[in-house]
């Protein structure tokens, strides 16, 4: 007998089937623990309910009791698209709070790690004309509720922040046509407290979903205002630790244009092209596609604030949610801020029935499930 041949011969047996054994092993214990495997539950659904024919009554279904046992796989037609004008930001985990050098703000704002999931959020403050709509249909449709007292004290822009906020200051032409007028529309609404933002996310929650409601479509989550942990992580655009939203540490670029709209150089306020706000969708946005992340309008955040808020939150979805607090969290600075408000860990507070003329916001929406990056194709 040959047995260089016959050994050579079973060697290119074993190299031919192990590859197919390896597969077949990988196939087979593919999201199984314990040598069983969890993705049998929907073939299980499957076999049951075909099985069933065979009975009088007995049809394949996606959910219900078939031979008595459970028939329940995923329910058809679910699938949330990005909402219109928000952007998708992604999940991750970065170091929460200052993001540079901080003496002052060392004892109330300590670097912590937090993780974020994802989200939706709007890729711009919310804007006069995005307001309008929401003050029409409720002095339209809610007054005989809530009463046109209560609308325009509580949830209609204080057009007199413009005159109030600062004294020996001509705030008369901005009082008069800064919500009123359309040269202004794509301006960020201002003279809103946290009440009445919190208010506009459930009107436009409602709206969205008495829509999708009528229309037969599952409904989606709520808007809201984002939590801290959110807006900074946002506002950081995918840079860790990113001590303004376009990462580097200057606030103009190599042409020694400024980046946002702010107070620079001691005060002169015109020198980033707007004396007080900007539109929206002014300046670059940052690596997620947030405008505006620092400068024009400080932003509501739903958090209440604290100083020891790093002892007291959770490092998964951060949020401070102490309703007895009035003060609420502001992020990113305004017009009328220096620089060192423009930072993305800078943490700022006022109170949560106030209404400012350099305070805004933006919404934020849950995001049902884990981003895999096809999603939303």
């Amino acid at each position: 007998m040959n047995y260089s041949v016959t050994f050579k011969k079973i060697l290119l047996l074993l190299l031919v089937a192990a590859p197919i054994l390896v597969l077949e092993s990988c196939s087979s214990s593919s999201g199984s623990k314990g040598g069983k495997s969890t993705s049998s539950r929907a073939s299980r659904g499957s076999s049951v309910a075909s099985k069933g024919k065979k009975g009088r009554n007995s049809k394949k279904k996606d959910a219900g009791i078939a031979n008595g046992e459970i028939v329940a796989t995923a329910r058809k037609g679910w699938k949330q698209t990005t909402p219109y004008g928000m952007v998708l930001i992604p999940s991750g985990s970065f170091m929460m709070g200052q993001a540079d050098e901080d003496v002052i703000a060392s004892g109330i704002n300590f670097n912590k790690r937090v993780s974020v999931a994802q989200f939706f959020m709007d890729d711009t403050e919310i804007s006069n004309n995005e307001y309008r709509q929401f003050t029409d249909i409720m002095l339209s449709d809610s007054v005989a509720v809530l009463g046109e007292e209560k609308i325009m004290a509580e949830y209609y822009p204080d057009t007199t922040v413009w005159s109030k906020d600062f004294s020996y200051h001509n705030g008369d032409p901005m009082t008069e046509y800064y919500f009123s007028s359309a040269a202004f529309d794509l301006y960020p609404v201002v003279g809103v407290s946290w009440k009445a933002a919190k208010y506009f996310c459930e009107w436009r929650t409602k709206a969205l979903n008495d829509y999708r409601s009528s229309e037969g479509m599952y409904i989606y989550p709520r808007f809201r205002l984002p939590t801290e942990a959110e807006w900074e992580w946002a506002a950081r655009g995918g840079k860790a630790s990113a001590k303004y939203p376009w990462g580097n540490p200057y606030v103009a670029n190599g042409k020694g244009c400024l980046l946002a709209n702010f107070k620079p150089h001691r005060g002169n306020y015109d020198a980033d092209g707007y004396a007080y706000t900007a539109p929206v969708n002014s300046y670059n946005p940052n690596d997620y596609g947030l405008y505006n992340m620092a400068g024009n309008v400080a932003e509501w955040c739903i958090d209440a604030y604290t100083d020891n808020s790093v002892a007291i939150t959770w490092d998964l979805n951060t949020l401070n949610d102490d309703k007895d607090e009035p003060r609420k969290i502001i992020r990113g600075g305004s017009w009328k801020d220096v620089a060192y408000y423009l930072e993305t860990g800078t943490r700022a507070y006022e109170y949560e029935d106030r209404k400012r003329s350099y305070i805004g916001f933006r919404c934020a929406m849950t995001y049902m499930g884990k981003y895999s990056g096809r999603d939303l194709r």
